[in-house]
Parts: structure tokens; C-alpha cells; sequence
């Protein structure tokens, strides 16, 4: 009989891997699978109790929010707080950043940036949606509040980062720095259980996910890479599928399985690309290449880009290396505008 491998007991068992690693690294992951938990049951439940829908107001992103929008970001928020291990965070719903000034919080050694529920414009049709999360070492002195220039480290600084995908299963998926791993919540014991060990990349894949309803306001080399997809060539596999949910997390999670490539480029309307770097490209592009994939803007690493702001955006190409190796050809030879 296999044995089960809990998250908790996970964590515990890696933490001797991690330089550095303290028990409240532990506790602040723990806390997450908590908040995770909770959203899991509302997204389950949400078709029977008033929870779906529209509040009628915006984000700092000029979305309009959801009603689940605003649970999951309460919950995230009240969870870390009440780690204890975590001195402030940056959110999607929130403009600025939120500081916990607790004598305990002020203690804290991690910011987090998140972006508490992924596609939720997919909820009210029953689509999957998602978490994600970043964790970074504060910069700033311990004992005293958390400052602006810890919520503005490049992606390459990344304690931690992972998502969870609401879906016919909900998944817990992270990584600190030695690869990636998936956990499911098993509902029977109200754990998240190891499934998906060791998650890695396919060097190669046969889907690009896109939406190209913006085709006409996509960057030549972006044109130029869907045509190439679409053409008819047996040796290579061609013509690809395209799969694409609108959801960040459930289209980078299958594409993490099944080998595929994730493109969200800059457009005529978003000349700066439309997802934000710091709590949805940075975690992303982090567990990408922790499994084995790559991430870029069409120019460079994510992870090396140095944020001006908690909202900034950024075009974001990720997937598989080969075909990512083939965009970037495409995008330097006719180019990214």
C-alpha cells in the first residue's frame, strides 16, 4: 500500500533542503493550504448560496469584481495574517499594499503577492479558477513594518511560489526552489495529499493556448508563430491544437502536464501586455522554470525584470522549451510590435 504523503508532513520533511529554512516558512505554507481550503468549499458550494455574481464594483485593475473575488482575498489575507509569518502583502483586489502592523506580524519574515482568484469571470459558468501565489524574504528591518521595496524584488529573489486550481479536483501546486510538486485535496480527510511528484515539463509540446480573438492586434512575430501552428506538417506534429480556458492557472497547469505553450502578448489596447508581473507572471514563470519550462516577455527572462510597480504588466510567453526556442525566433525575426 502506498503510502500518503500529506502537505503538512511534505514541508516538514523538505525543510532541511531549504538554506535558511525555519519552522515558519513551514507554518506561513500551511496557512496558505488553510485559505485554499476555505475558497475550495465557497467555489464548490457557490451555485447554492449567494456568493456568485457581480458586486457592481471595480478592482484597482478596473475589473469589474466578483463576489468570490472578494471572499478568496479576505480569506488569503486573514490567514496570513494569522501565520504570523508574514508582514504584509500585495493583492490584485487591493491598490495598495496591505501591512500587518501586529507586534507579531511586524516580526514576520515573508511578503506575499497574490492574486486570490484567478479567471473569476469564469465562475459563474462553472469553469475552473485558480490562486496564485508569490512568497519573498522581507528586505526591510524585522520589528518594523513592512516597506514598499519588499513587494518590488524581481522574480529571481522568489522564496516560494505555486497556485491552486478549483477544478474537478482541486490542486495545490508549489515549489521552493527544488522542482515542483502537486498535491490534491483529498475530501474525505481534508488534506492535500502528494499526487503529482516531481512535476516536469515536456521539452516539447502540440498546444498553444491564445486568445486569438485578438489576432488582428497581435505583434507580427505572434501572428506569424500562430500561422505556424496551424500549418499542416506531419513530421512535426502541425497543425497544433489550440486550447485556451482564460484562466491563468488551469491553461498553464495543463499545458505543465501535457506539454503546450502559453502566450498573452502585448496588443494595440495593452502596448504593455495585460497580466501583472509581480502576482501572476512572476509565480508563474518561477514554477515554469522550476519545471524544467521557460518564461519570457518576447525579450527576456521574467524573472529577471526589476518592478516599478506592485501592478505593473508585462507580456508573458511560457511553456515548453522547444516551442518557446520557435516563438522567440518568430518574435526576433518579425518582431514584437
Amino acid at each position: 500500500m502506498n503510502k500518503v504523503v500529506t502537505l503538512n508532513q511534505f514541508i516538514i520533511e523538505r525543510q532541511h533542503e531549504i538554506p535558511e529554512a525555519t519552522g515558519g516558512f513551514s507554518r506561513l505554507l500551511h496557512h496558505l493550504g488553510i485559505a485554499a481550503k476555505k475558497v475550495n468549499r465557497e467555489v464548490n458550494k457557490a451555485g447554492l448560496v449567494d456568493i456568485l455574481g457581480r458586486t457592481g464594483a471595480e478592482n484597482v485593475q478596473g475589473e469589474e469584481q466578483q463576489k468570490l473575488d472578494l471572499y478568496a482575498n479576505e480569506t488569503f489575507l486573514d490567514e496570513l495574517r494569522a501565520s504570523g509569518e508574514c508582514c504584509g502583502v500585495a493583492s490584485e483586489e487591493n491598490e495598495d499594499v496591505v501591512i500587518f502592523e501586529e507586534g507579531l506580524q511586524r516580526n514576520g519574515r515573508y511578503i506575499v503577492c497574490m492574486d486570490p482568484l484567478d479567471g473569476s469571470s469564469n465562475i459563474d459558468v462553472n469553469v475552473s479558477v485558480g490562486t496564485i501565489f508569490a512568497v519573498y524574504k522581507r528586505l526591510s528591518p524585522l520589528g518594523g513594518p513592512a516597506e514598499k521595496r519588499d513587494f518590488l524584488q524581481p522574480g529571481s529573489a522568489l522564496a516560494a511560489a505555486g497556485y491552486v486550481i478549483y477544478g474537478s479536483s482541486t490542486m495545490l501546486v508549489y515549489s521552493s526552489g527544488r522542482g515542483v510538486d502537486g498535491f490534491t485535496l483529498d475530501p474525505s480527510i481534508g488534506e492535500f495529499c502528494l499526487s503529482h511528484p516531481a512535476v516536469r515539463f515536456p521539452a516539447d509540446g502540440r498546444i498553444y493556448s491564445i486568445n486569438e480573438g485578438n489576432y488582428e492586434k497581435f505583434p507580427p512575430g505572434v501572428k506569424r508563430y500562430i500561422k505556424f501552428c496551424q500549418e499542416s506538417d506531419p513530421r512535426s506534429g502541425r497543425p497544433y491544437t489550440s486550447r485556451y480556458i482564460g484562466s491563468l492557472v488551469a491553461d498553464i497547469h495543463r499545458n505543465m502536464l501535457k506539454g503546450g505553450i502559453y502566450i498573452y502578448p502585448e496588443t494595440e489596447s495593452h502596448p504593455h501586455g495585460k497580466l501583472r508581473l509581480q502576482y501572476e507572471c512572476n509565480p508563474m514563470a518561477y514554477l515554469v522554470e522550476q519545471a524544467g519550462g521557460q518564461a519570457t516577455n518576447g525579450l527576456g527572462r521574467i524573472l529577471d525584470i526589476t518592478p516599478q510597480d506592485i501592478h505593473q504588466r508585462t507580456p508573458f510567453y511560457a511553456g515548453s522549451e522547444r516551442m518557446m526556442d520557435k516563438t522567440t525566433e518568430f518574435l526576433r525575426l518579425f518582431g514584437t510590435r
